[in-house]
């Protein structure tokens, strides 16, 4: 991988080394407030999905859904669950990207002689694991809370009525699924992202990245943010549909909910509210993770992990 450019490194780390413990918390406490915060801003969207995944016939359209779920349940019903968003993709939005940015850099220096993606596959699969172990729990409870308006309130009643009717292994019920949904959609969303940020700077903007403003280096940040939660988005709808069929037993196992489902309806049922809901929030998630980096003067996100004794030595 070789040295970087020591220019590569000025006036970006303002004395905090680059894969520091400083830098990994960073990391990872932006990627908390990035995820949790755009998650709690689409919760309406996000509680629509799960019920036309959960009662397709009822809920068939974006407008139509949202009218039922005002009409029958109250303005309020579109914020249920959003505790659940904050809390839990906010600790799998620290563990995925800190981690994220940890197995890359571990990942690069052991796999040196390999292509970039597949370090980037490598890293995004290790650190999603993780996140999703920290997820799943709050998952679980969430998708109750949005779709059965009798099981709880929040959190708060929803976790111990949970564990009380299903013990430890009803948080993880859908764990493998989750898995089966979100490691797709990372390793897609983090190479496509990575790969896209190099196209932009290399062919389009045809400028070094410390030789670009900002203002521009964030620009690159939401248009590869954007083209890689849709490329996502598509293959990850599948399991999507999965998860929320085993939470709110509409199947007892992933094989069962998909005869119930039908192979076609895995790939389209609730696509375009997913597409409406994912692009979004991962451009919005990448674009306040990569300001939150650089109000600590660290680069922005993108391209691959290499020896930075050579900028370390500049702070």
């Amino acid at each position: 991988m070789g040295a970087v450019d020591a220019q590569e490194g000025k006036g970006w780390s303002k004395g905090m080394r680059v894969f520091s413990p400083e830098y990994y918390a960073v990391c990872a406490v932006g990627g908390m407030l990035s995820a949790g915060t755009t998650h709690l801003a689409i919760t309406p969207l996000d509680v629509l999905k799960v019920n036309m995944q959960v009662n397709p016939l009822k809920y068939h359209s974006i407008f139509s859904g949202f009218n039922i779920l005002v009409k029958e349940q109250g303005p309020s019903s579109l914020w249920r669950g959003w505790a659940g968003k904050l809390f839990g993709y906010g600790a799998q939005g620290g563990c995925k990207f800190g981690l994220y940015e940890y197995f890359k850099k571990k990942y690069s220096d052991v796999l040196g002689g390999y292509n970039k993606s597949t370090i980037y596959f490598a890293s995004s699969a290790s650190a999603q694991v993780i996140a999703d172990v920290a997820l799943c729990p709050f998952e679980a409870v969430k998708v109750r809370v949005q779709t059965q308006p009798n099981f709880a309130r929040g959190l708060i009643d929803g976790f111990p009525k949970l564990y009380a009717s299903e013990g430890l292994s009803g948080f993880y019920k859908g764990l493998i699924p989750l898995w089966g949904r979100n490691l797709p959609f990372s390793i897609l969303m983090f190479s496509t992202f990575e790969h896209s940020v190099d196209i932009l700077y290399r062919d389009v903007i045809q400028k070094r990245r410390e030789d670009c403003s900002r203002a521009q280096q964030l620009g690159v940040t939401c248009i590869a943010g954007y083209v890689s939660g849709a490329v996502g988005t598509i293959v990850s709808n599948p399991a999507d549909n999965i998860v929320s069929s085993l939470y709110n037993k509409k199947a007892e196992n992933i094989l069962q909910a998909v005869k119930n489902i039908g192979f076609a309806n895995l790939f389209t049922r609730s696509l375009p509210v997913r597409i409406t809901l994912v692009g979004p929030v991962v451009t919005m998630q990448w674009f306040f993770y990569d300001t939150i980096k650089t109000l600590t003067g660290l680069p922005t996100s993108g391209g691959i992990a290499r020896d930075f004794d050579e900028v370390n030595s500049l702070t």
